[in-house]
């Protein structure tokens, strides 16, 4: 009897490799970060390359944030007052990268200016060597503000900013020019929304090797389906050659899945809901795997049980690639 042809796909295209945290341009950082370079559906590395597995990053806050699980609250404790032992910590556990939210710097929060906010970068880098992901306040004029002055303080550390958005991103893009480091691209779970942003910040002579792609996300059984088949669209698009799809992805897995009742809940829920501790990791993880199989590559997580479940399950996927 002869062997049996499997049928491979051959992808005429593939995700760009996105780098973070080199050194090159004199920066401070003593591992960097690569992820892209796909060229078949992840972890299906019988039809194409998948060179790195996806990245972990742990989110963080340059305040002490509000409205947290209380599980997040118990498990980090008094490190939630301090964003550079936070950081640290979080490196210990698995991450990879950190994100760094300032949220003190929204205008309803503590209203920090771009000072403050730059001091809260520099702590962080100065604590931990892995890339950073900054976030702004989440107000368009003050992302303005801050996110320039950080990118104007931290030349040559290759950060990723966030958000650049269709409202603000020439600010950003400009900035992200002038000071060596990338942008993340936030679009509302819409395939072209996503590629028209991805035009915009290209158009504007940025690289888009320096684009992560933030499709935004649903956690799990709160429109999660919908976030994958975006993600999915977006993945296939790149796969078959449309050069504005080719960037890799990054999703909040963290917000998304803790902001749920099922990760918050701790009174009036069903028994066979088990204990909040073991429940709210489970749906940060079950929240992760689905999107690191639609095409993320760097996924945000909250809890430090997440990293070492991921990074075991991941190294798993990516046997044999």
């Amino acid at each position: 009897m002869s062997a049996v042809e499997i049928p491979v796909e051959k992808s005429t295209g593939s995700v760009r490799e996105v780098t973070l945290g080199s050194s090159y341009g004199g920066g401070t950082r003593t591992s960097s970060v690569t992820v892209g370079g796909e060229a078949a559906l992840p972890f299906l590395t019988f039809d194409g390359a998948m060179p790195h597995r996806p990245a972990l990053a742990a989110e963080v806050s340059d305040v002490r944030p509000t409205g947290w699980s209380p599980e997040l609250e118990a498990v980090w404790g008094d490190l939630l007052d301090d964003p550079a032992a936070w950081a640290t910590a979080a490196v210990e556990r698995g991450a990879e990268l950190i994100a760094l939210h300032l949220r003190g710097c929204h205008p309803d929060v503590a209203d920090h200016g771009p000072t403050e906010g730059v001091q809260a970068v520099e702590r962080v880098l100065a604590a931990v060597g892995v890339p950073l992901l900054v976030y702004g306040p989440g107000v368009a004029d003050k992302d303005n503000e801050v996110l320039v002055a950080v990118a104007e303080a931290t030349k040559g550390e290759e950060l990723a900013l966030g958000v650049c958005e269709e409202k603000n991103y020439r600010t950003i893009v400009a900035a992200a020019l002038g000071n060596g480091h990338a942008v993340i691209a936030e679009t509302p779970i819409d395939v072209n929304l996503a590629k028209q942003l991805n035009i915009l910040i290209s158009d504007m002579g940025l690289p888009l090797e320096r684009v992560l792609m933030d499709p935004n996300t649903g956690g799990l059984g709160y429109g999660l389906e919908y976030t994958y088949s975006v993600m999915e669209r977006l993945r296939l698009a790149a796969l078959v050659g449309d050069t504005m799809t080719q960037q890799p992805m990054i999703c909040q897995v963290g917000e998304e899945s803790w902001r749920q009742k099922e990760a918050r809940a701790v009174d009036g829920v069903p028994e066979g809901w088990g204990d909040l501790a073991t429940r709210g990791v489970a749906w940060e993880i079950g929240t992760a795997m689905t999107l690191v199989q639609s095409g993320a590559d760097i996924v945000l997580l909250r809890h430090p049980d997440s990293f070492a479940t991921m990074r075991e399950a991941l190294d798993d996927l990516m046997k044999g690639a």
